[in-house]
């Protein structure tokens, strides 16, 4: 089984890619900073034995680096069973002041947690459909439910809030598995998006709640079940929830998709199929 990990240099990521090698898996890392990567990668060959693991860089700030990654796993690997949308960055980011934007000048939380792996998962559709059975697990959170989009803001521009800015990716998150799942109905590839945990020890959180097996393990319950439909769920502690409602309604959904479209093909060109 090959699976590729976004941020699999810190956390969550880290942890799940121990966890994964022991199963024996065959793992694609992807990390922005390059020691980092090959500490990580050092560290799993060196924790397991015969371990195959793969790098790959890139920053996800940079839609350009998103899309690099993408072809680069698209266009060299033979097959990729699972990928995990794990990267991003948190409501607080320590020394970003104001409303952080992107490299692509893009409100910085709803690129990387969201717009990054809406780009990466869309162009390795062909790979993941050529898979099949196939999946992918967007690592969302609880905080999905706190806010719903307002697309007269998407950027935030008027009274830029932070928390609301990692909500609203996040639901961004849920809305892109629903949408996506019911795309690749009758395909073979099954989305699906989960909280891991609450408050996890990783350098985005302050106050840790829980330890970071809770998460790992919630993310392995749902990597090792069986590939049953298309998916389109949000789980909760290991169990399916009600996603926010505004998830569920198509027209939200569509809007989110016409908008992620029109901002990945600002940047990256017309020529740049993004679904």
């Amino acid at each position: 089984m090959n699976v590729l990990i976004t941020g699999a240099t810190d956390g969550l990521g880290r942890a799940l890619a121990h966890a994964l090698a022991r199963q024996g898996v065959r793992l694609l890392l992807h990390g922005r900073d390059p020691r980092r990567l090959r500490e990580t990668a050092d560290e799993i060959r060196a924790a397991v034995a015969g371990v195959q693991v793969s790098t790959h860089r890139a920053d996800f700030a940079s839609l350009g680096d998103v899309h690099a990654l993408a072809v680069e796993v698209r266009d060299r690997e033979p097959r990729l069973d699972v990928l995990v949308n794990n990267a991003g960055v948190g409501a607080v980011i320590p020394g970003a002041e104001g409303r952080p934007v992107s490299d692509d000048g893009i409100e910085l939380r709803f690129a990387v947690n969201y717009l990054a792996h809406y780009h990466l998962t869309r162009t390795l559709l062909p790979l993941l459909a050529r898979s099949r059975p196939s999946r992918v697990v967007n690592i969302s959170s609880v905080a999905q439910a706190a806010f719903e989009i307002d697309f007269s803001d998407l950027q935030l521009h008027r009274g830029f809030d932070a928390g609301r800015a990692y909500c609203q990716s996040k639901l961004a998150q849920v809305m892109f598995t629903i949408d996506l799942a019911a795309e690749l109905t009758g395909r073979g590839v099954t989305v699906d998006a989960l909280h891991p945990a609450t408050f996890m020890p990783t350098k985005m959180v302050t106050h840790p709640r829980s330890g970071l097996d809770e998460g790992v393990q919630a993310v392995l319950q749902l990597i090792n079940s069986p590939l049953e439909g298309p998916g389109g769920r949000y789980f909760e502690h290991g169990a399916a929830r009600d996603p926010n409602p505004q998830a569920l309604e198509p027209a939200s959904r569509d809007r989110l998709r016409a908008e992620s479209r029109r901002l990945v093909r600002r940047v990256l060109g017309q020529a740049v199929s993004s679904g």
